[in-house]
């Protein structure tokens, strides 16, 4: 599972700064390793979820081939809920710690008229709070790409502790409401994947050296 899962996953975020960290906090020159310890949940089985560092060492990027919530024809009961928690060992080079400054996140949706989708997340470093939930929903009908952003300003962005090895945390959730639809007669769906079986996370560094 550990190959598969270096090679996929992508959520993506926006925030005030570029991607590679506060003002005049360039990415450390060394290449940076995600070990994936768990992966636990309805909406990443064994195997289907992935994650690789990006060449620059701005962002790593969590792929999903099989994160489907939905209600209607063909639906079992629980599949109205899918969620997915990673739980990760990001190896940084000495001298520097990180934090998690924007993510965005990418799948695809149909919601008949009457129904309702999803998607929220948020994320924590072992031992330490986590994060607030932010969460995203779209109406019916609809069915085209979705796409949401998290930002974080610069001085609310959470770093690991400076010389300690934290695993790394995120959960994510999709949710589809059948709400006024038929569910008898119609199927609403809210996916973080696509017809090829990927559709990428990614999260971007922050970066900041320790003293």
């Amino acid at each position: 599972m550990l190959s598969a899962i270096t090679a996929a996953l992508m959520a993506l975020s926006t925030i005030t700064f570029p991607p590679g960290g506060a003002p005049g906090i360039v990415p450390p020159p060394d290449h940076i390793t995600i070990e994936v310890v768990t992966v636990l949940g309805s909406g990443c089985p064994t195997g289907t979820a992935a994650v690789a560092v990006s060449p620059d060492n701005k962002a790593f990027t969590v792929t999903y081939s099989d994160f489907l919530a939905q209600v209607g024809i063909g639906a079992l009961p629980t599949d109205f809920r899918k969620n997915c928690q990673l739980n990760l060992r990001v190896n940084v080079p000495q001298g520097f710690t990180y934090g998690i400054a924007q993510a965005d996140y990418r799948g695809f949706a149909h919601l008949e008229a009457g129904a309702s989708g999803t998607e929220r997340a948020n994320y924590y470093f072992q031992g330490m709070s986590p994060t607030s939930y932010k969460s995203h929903s779209y109406n019916g009908p609809m069915s085209d790409d979705w796409q949401a952003t998290d930002s974080t300003e610069v001085a609310a962005i959470v770093y690991s502790p400076c010389g300690e090895l934290r695993n790394f945390n995120i959960n994510t959730e999709l949710r589809v409401a059948a709400g006024t639809s038929d569910p008898k007669k119609t199927t609403s769906f809210m996916a973080m994947d696509s017809t090829d079986g990927s559709i990428e996370t990614t999260y971007h560094f922050a970066w900041k050296q320790c003293t």
